[in-house]
């Protein structure tokens, strides 16, 4: 019998949910200044701004391999790679998640066709 402490919750869980890329973009800010010899995060860090990037591109292109493949594991690993290595860019530039999920609030609901020619100046 699971002690609560090990568990993993079930899919679908508040625990599984988008709550975790909060938790897990406040264990990236704890790792800002951190040492990059304990910390692969602090390591991100210490190398700048462009090989944030460059790993948010390459974890991007390695999900859509297995998106193509239709490796749904692989594709669910890759996307949390994806997303780890995002939120280290946007914690790099100073990017709080909440504006992100404004960001999608406010387009909720409008046509992607419609949000795209509104965007156009």
């Amino acid at each position: 019998m699971a002690d609560g402490k090990n568990a993993k919750p079930a899919a679908g869980s508040a625990s599984n949910s988008a709550e975790v890329l909060d938790r897990l973009y406040a264990t990236v800010l704890a790792r800002k200044g951190g040492d990059p010899d304990s910390s692969y995060t602090a390591k991100l860090y210490s190398r700048g701004t462009a090989k944030i990037a460059q790993k948010v591109g390459e974890e991007a292109v390695e999900a859509i391999l297995e998106a193509v493949r239709g490796d749904k594991a692989a594709l669910a690993a890759e996307s949390a790679d994806l997303l780890y290595h995002l939120l280290v860019l946007w914690a790099d530039a100073g990017l709080d998640p909440a504006e992100v999920w404004d960001k999608l609030a406010q387009r909720e609901g409008t046509s992607g066709i419609d949000e795209k020619k509104a965007r156009k100046p």
